[in-house]
């Protein structure tokens, strides 16, 4: 059973060693290992049973790091990377032969990112090498928001947990790429379009769900509890589904059932977020066959919960 702690040196010997670890984000908990090593990056494919047609993201310590590994760092991502790195952003850009195919599944471009967690960010600046570093769980289940998370879907394949916290987002982070029309959001995440457009100007958004994805987070179906998430207008759901053994995840409204889930009572997208795979995965403890869960307000954050639970629900 992997050890839960909070001992960068351990982690990092692990690391240095060829092991994969978990580590700690404000987005979600990675497992993470040398983004350089196609062996570890290989580990990584197999702890996870994730496809190797799924490319992961690169974590680095900063954008200095990120000259080692991108070949062109458009003057746009820089503005970027200057107003949200250490954060929920993701770049991504065309990469250096240094970064092994298996990361990328064969793509020209990888997805960079420099995490806004104290613990990780020190980790990556005492590493020699960046981090590949998906989510900690199994392929398509909930992401981990928590160590416990992680040991209870990963413990006996891994060694080592690096115990940070909850994480602070919740949710994974946003993934942009630059191309002829300018800034596109590949994924909706953690950090709101409406905040890169305020830094930039106009956002392309191109957040689709593929069988053949160039980002992270974009398959069809993701993020999965056990039972079948069923999306839709609350009451609607409630009529239709009665005599079957039900969860409710709802926005912020109470119902006067014995197994719901309120993402936030007051109504705040953030705490929504923060709430959001955590909620999903309390239903695998409950004896409910369907999660009935309506949609948030679609603006902001918003946008991206609903991504996930649309996800969820195919």
């Amino acid at each position: 059973m992997a050890i839960i702690g909070k001992d960068i040196d351990k982690a990092k010997a692990l690391l240095e060693s060829g092991e994969v670890v978990a580590i700690p984000t404000e987005t979600v908990y990675g497992l993470a290992g040398n983004a350089l090593r196609a062996e570890t990056v290989t580990k990584i494919f197999s702890v996870k049973d994730r496809p190797f047609f799924d490319p992961l993201i690169v974590h680095v310590s900063g954008t200095r790091a990120l000259e080692q590994f991108a070949t062109t760092i458009p003057t746009v991502a820089l503005k970027l990377a200057e107003a949200f790195w250490p954060g929920p952003l993701t770049l991504l850009l065309p990469r250096k032969e240094n970064i092994p195919d298996l990361v990328t599944s064969g793509l020209p471009t990888a997805g960079f990112r420099c995490p806004n967690h104290p613990l990780t960010l020190e980790l990556l600046n005492q590493l020699e090498f960046p981090l590949a570093a998906p989510s900690a769980n199994p392929f398509g289940y909930v992401s981990p928001t928590t160590a416990a998370h992680v040991a209870d879907q990963l413990g006996q394949r891994i060694p080592y947990i690096l115990d940070g916290g909850s994480s602070a987002v919740g949710i994974e982070s946003t993934i942009v790429g630059f191309d002829e029309e300018g800034v596109v959001v590949h994924r909706l995440g953690g950090l709101a379009i409406e905040a890169v457009a305020e830094v930039i100007g106009k956002v392309v958004v191109r957040n689709i769900s593929t069988s053949n994805p160039v980002a992270p987070g974009q398959l069809i179906s993701h993020y999965a509890p056990h039972a079948r998430v069923i999306l839709g207008p609350m009451d609607d759901l409630l009529n239709k589904y009665r005599d079957v053994r039900y969860g409710i995840l709802s926005f912020e409204k109470e119902y006067q059932h014995p197994y719901q889930m309120i993402l936030s009572p007051q109504g705040d997208l953030e705490e929504a977020a923060r709430r959001l795979f955590s909620s999903l995965r309390a239903f695998d403890s409950m004896p409910v066959d369907v999660i009935l869960a309506e949609e948030v307000p679609d603006v902001g954050l918003g946008r991206a919960i609903n991504d996930r639970l649309r996800r969820a629900a195919s």
